[in-house]
């Protein structure tokens, strides 16, 4: 009976979640004007997320993220880009959102309206200017302990000349880190978060993670370096008589510093953790102020040595320097009243105070002389200061050209009146004890979070101040070795000059001056270090680069960083038990000048890519200067100590291998990303220029990855074998491929591809991942092997599993993807792995405890089957695993003689496997072969009828869906007229036509079972047979075995055969490689 087929024309809509479009079962598109008169609950009911395509882009209202009520496209002059608005708003959208920007920190609830509902506080607009947000900070940090504590007897050691030489390289360093600093943090608007953020972000998490923390753990010890001279300056000069521990032995001292260093540590926390941090900066005015005046005491000092020089003078037997704190009288004995007495000096080198005691012989010999510790600006002894005095420890302080009669050193008991060097002098250590005195560049920078204009504000306060400091600093070198005499710029601690500080001495009016401002100073700085480091180490926290400092970023209610502060006080208790400031200030020289070098590093990688993002506005840099400044700082670290400098890089390079291994991944846009893109492209046009010679050939794979239906991996142990193979280290490219288009399969495609990245993290797989949609397997096969890859870091190899269930299919699609793979394989030169059963593949966590790698070595084609097994043996899985190599010897053959020949050449192939040759003589052909061959090719037959079957049937189909396509396109073009009906009758011809096909289709079944098979598939059957006969009576235990891949016909009709024979062969075998070569040899037995 006739068939009536009707066609209606249907909207393609999609199915609305909330059941809106199909209750009403309209199908009209619904017009934008009607929309925007629609009121606000209509149109977020219209706008649902699961609305149709063409509904969704008509429907939805483009309106700004604050639900704004000014409707911006009622005029319509956008109408062109309305469906886009929601991706790329409008400028002016742009524009106000930008204008409310604040370079605050975020997550401060005064600043920013969170989602829980916190209310929205205007922001404060930032009105620090460069003089007080940059220059006084700065000058702040750069001025303190060093000045006032240890640069007359940095001067007094290494003289005029090499103290200029000390300050000159130093502040030369912090200049040109100041250039690239100000070229970083004018390319854009700079967050706050100082040089931790531009390193961070310029670089990348990995180094701005071990910059960062290096940045920190300076910042920490400078915490206790300022105690420590805080400490100083109150046992030596204000309290002298508050010490715990009394004697002049070397550890007395020390002593004192680590307890009434602990107890000033704990001070400074206990008013940092009930003071607001506000408190603390603006006490900063105060300490700023000490230290200026204190310098302007200084200068003031100096012009008054050309009127009237201080009245402090020095003590001196023979040329020997004497501490003057417990006598008045620098003689051996004086006169009162016409009566000669001995002087407490007499007292102390001799016996008894008797004229005829027996004294000391160097004191018998030498006279005692008094000179002036201050002779002025003009008196000439800049001449005497020019050159440096290095000593070793323990040699008594000597004046220079000053007559002395030589003797046996003074006996122990004495050795308290004299002046020693407390440590060994040289020139590299002073470096490291003056380098932090330049320190406090970035003070500037971290404040950019206040600052009016940041981008102008950084570059001009930040090198107005080092030039300024750089004066200072350079100009007291200069003044210092004038006016000061030498014996006195060599006394550390002012010992010579009643225990004042040699600055002191010549400062005006009163050295009380300097002790008070230094004191007030150092005590400040210390406070400061302790408030900024904490929250340099929550910053770093907070951005998660690093996971196991995520405990520090919390902190009270208040945004204060507890745990960081405690952590802070533990590292800065570390470097007061250290009780030196000599030994302290090395420390975090070294931990700066790291600092300084990647701010450096970041400006000259940045410089010298030119990327598109590079545009500072401070315009006065250049990458000569930033390498120049970089290499100083690399010298700077070495030249104060070589093995600081180390354990500094060693630190940085742990730090940088942990995040680069645990840490998060962020993306910030870094230079290293740009430097090994270049470095890539310029290392793949290298590539192309020259062919790739044999000794350089490596399995660049690309892996054919199939998916199950949740979008999953569906044999991950393929991914293990990559891993396994990876010792050539080479390319690895794992690819799947999608059915249908683009468009549609956009999300499924995405999600493919992390699915890849997921199974490759989890196998351990180094490599890229590509999903490609195609409108059929075999085009998206083809797309894969010819395009994947770039230039000279192309795949040269092609891995794949077996399909098994290439017989169960109802079609042929899957034999002939396999079939093609391999023969456009052959075509682009490409080697080809096939594994079978590749699930049963151990994976990357197993050890295969001994067996074999056995080698079937048919035909050579390149030497792959011979490398394969050694780039295994490897890996630790395959590890245990001997090589086997077994080849084919024909009737004609000489076995012993193929033997010895193989055993030759794998031993020039430094390859240790055992040869074994196996003799296949010419035999019938058994039944069971030609049994074999006839099922196959009946079973061909028959799925080739099949085939026909279905194609007619296809046919048919495709006729009626074109028939009703062209209806539905002619209903829809005439508007309001009704959907054609199309019938479909069956006619006598087709009747006919029917009937003859299925009886020629029972007379070919009949054919069927009535064929001879072909003789030549007989005979691939029997090498098949055979061959698998001898392969698994040889290698049935060996954990893989390797074979040469047959090539598939040249005459597609036997295609399927060509997979019987392939099974045939492999039938009886645990895991197998096919192999099939490149077309060119990828091993050789030369060097």
């Amino acid at each position: 009976m006739p068939t009536n087929f009707t066609v209606v024309p249907v909207e393609d809509v999609k199915a609305s979640g909330s059941g809106e479009a199909t209750a009403e079962g309209s199908s009209k598109p619904i017009s934008l004007g009607k929309i925007f008169r629609e009121n606000d609950d209509d149109v977020d009911t219209l706008q649902g997320p699961d609305s149709g395509d063409e509904s969704q882009k008509e429907s939805t209202p483009f309106f700004d993220s604050d639900n704004d009520t000014k409707n911006y496209y009622d005029d319509k002059n956008m109408a062109l880009y309305e469906e886009e608005m929601d991706s790329t708003p409008m400028v002016s959208s742009l524009l106000n959102k930008l204008s409310n920007y604040t370079n605050l920190f975020p997550g401060v609830c005064e600043h920013e309206e969170t989602e829980d509902g916190c209310r929205r506080v205007t922001a404060t607009v930032p009105q620090m200017g460069t003089f007080i947000g940059v220059f006084l900070p700065c000058l702040q940090n750069i001025l303190g302990v060093i000045l006032f504590l240890r640069l007359t007897w940095i001067v007094g050691t290494a003289g005029i000349l090499g103290s200029f030489a000390i300050v000159f390289m130093c502040c030369v360093c912090t200049l040109l880190t100041a250039i690239s600093m100000s070229a970083i943090a004018t390319n854009g608007v700079v967050p706050a978060g100082g040089a931790y953020y531009m390193i961070s972000r310029s670089l990348g998490p990995e180094f701005g993670g071990a910059v960062g923390l290096c940045f920190y753990l300076g910042t920490t010890f400078a915490g206790s370096l300022y105690i420590l001279g805080t400490i100083e300056i109150l046992l030596i000069y204000i309290v002298p008589t508050a010490t715990v521990f009394k004697g002049h032995d070397g550890d007395a001292m020390p002593n004192n510093m680590r307890i009434y260093g602990t107890c000033c540590l704990y001070v400074h926390t206990h008013t940092h953790t009930h003071t607001h941090t506000q408190y603390v900066n603006k006490l900063a005015l105060v300490f700023l102020s000490c230290v200026i005046l204190s310098i302007m005491a200084t200068y003031a000092g100096v012009i008054r040595t050309i009127i009237e020089p201080p009245e402090f003078n020095v003590c001196l037997l023979g040329n020997r320097s004497l501490k003057n704190e417990n006598f008045e009288v620098c003689a051996k004995k004086e006169v009162i009243k016409n009566t000669t007495i001995t002087t407490e000096l007499w007292n102390h080198f001799c016996n008894s105070k008797h004229l005829n005691a027996t004294c000391d012989d160097y004191f018998t010999l030498n006279e005692l002389t008094e000179i002036q510790a201050i002779p002025g600006l003009l008196s000439g002894v800049i001449k005497d200061n020019l050159w440096g005095e290095y000593a070793p420890a323990g040699m008594t302080i000597e004046k220079k050209n000053q007559s002395s009669v030589p003797t046996q050193e003074p006996t122990t008991d004495r050795d308290d009146i004299y002046l020693f060097n407390d440590i060994n002098t040289y020139f590299t250590l002073l470096v490291g004890i003056y380098f932090p005195s330049v320190t406090g560049i970035m003070a500037g920078s971290n404040r950019s979070g206040d600052l009016r204009d940041a981008k102008r504000s950084i570059p001009i306060g930040t090198i107005l101040a080092i030039l300024t400091t750089s004066f200072i600093y350079i100009s007291c070198v200069v003044l210092f070795g004038a006016c000061i005499e030498g014996v006195v710029l060599r006394d550390k601690f002012g010992y010579s000059v009643k225990k004042n500080p040699v600055i002191g001495i010549l400062a005006w009016p009163s050295p009380w001056v300097i002790v008070i401002g230094s004191f007030f100073s150092c005590s400040g700085a210390g406070l400061q270090s302790l408030t900024g480091a904490p929250r340099l180490l929550q910053a770093i926290a907070r951005d998660g680069i690093v996971p196991f400092l995520r405990v520090f970023g919390h902190g009270k209610a208040n945004g204060e960083p507890t745990w960081a502060l405690l952590l802070t006080v533990g590292i800065c208790e570390i470097g007061i038990l250290i009780a030196s400031l000599d030994a302290v200030a090395p420390i975090l020289s070294m931990f700066f000048l790291m600092c300084y070098l990647f701010v450096n590093l970041a400006c000259a990688i940045q410089t010298l890519l030119r990327t598109p993002n590079w545009r500072p506005r401070f315009r006065f840099y250049h990458w000569t200067l930033s390498f120049l400044g970089m290499s100083l700082c690399l010298s700077l670290m070495f030249i104060c100590s070589w093995y600081y400098a180390l354990v500094a890089i060693v630190i940085a390079g742990c730090i940088y291998k942990y995040i680069e291994y645990r840490g998060a991944v962020k993306e910030w846009g870094d230079g290293i990303r740009g430097l090994s893109l270049n470095a890539a492209r310029y290392a793949l046009i290298r590539l192309e220029e020259s062919p790739l010679h044999t000794k350089n050939w490596r399995p660049q794979i690309l892996v054919m990855c199939k998916l199950d239906s949740d979008l999953a991996v569906k044999h991950p142990r393929l991914l293990s074998f990559t891993t396994q193979l990876k010792a050539g280290k080479g390319l690895t490219i794992v690819s799947t491929v999608l059915e249908g288009t683009f468009m549609t399969r956009e999300d499924e495609a995405k999600t493919a591809e992390q699915n890849l990245k997921a199974a490759m993290v989890a196998e351990r797989t180094k490599g890229f991942s590509h999903a490609v949609v195609s409108s059929n397997l075999r085009d998206g096969f083809s797309i894969l092997i010819q395009s994947a890859g770039l230039g000279g870091m192309k795949h040269n190899t092609v891995l794949m599993a077996w399909p098994v269930t290439w017989r169960q299919a109802q079609n042929s699609t899957a034999t002939r993807n396999f079939i093609e793979t391999v023969r456009e394989t052959t075509a682009a030169n490409q080697a080809l792995l096939v594994a079978k059963n590749i699930d049963s593949f151990p994976g990357n966590q197993q050890r295969l405890e001994g067996g074999t790698i056995d080698v079937w070595w048919i035909v050579h084609d390149g030497g792959l089957l011979m490398l394969l097994p050694f780039l295994l043996s490897q890996h630790k899985v395959w590890r245990k695993c001997k090589m086997r190599v077994f080849t084919v010897a024909q009737l004609n053959d000489n076995s012993i003689q193929m033997k010895k020949d193989l055993q030759m050449f794998i031993y020039h192939l430094r390859l240790d496997a055992k040869v074994e040759v196996v003799e296949m003589h010419d035999s019938d052909i058994s039944a069971f072969t030609y049994e074999k061959t006839l099922r196959m090719e009946q079973r061909t037959e028959m799925l080739k009828q099949m085939q026909l079957s279905r194609t007619e049937r296809e046919r048919e189909a495709q006729l009626i869906h074109d028939r009703n396509t062209a209806s539905h396109s002619t209903s829809d073009r005439e508007a309001g007229a009704s959907p054609e009906r199309v019938h479909m009758t069956w006619t006598k011809e087709k009747l006919l036509n029917e009937k003859n096909r299925q009886r020629e289709s029972i007379g070919q079944v009949k054919d069927m079972f009535n064929m001879k098979p072909n003789q030549s598939n007989v005979r691939r059957m029997h090498t098949a047979v055979k061959l698998n006969e001898v392969v698994v009576k040889k290698s049935r235990d060996s954990q893989l075995v390797l074979l040469n891949m047959p090539g598939p016909p040249k005459n597609m009709k036997g295609d399927a055969n060509y997979m019987e024979f392939l099974e045939a062969l492999m039938e009886g075998l645990d895991r197998v490689l096919l192999v099939r070569g490149g077309g060119r040899e990828v091993i050789t037995i030369y060097s």
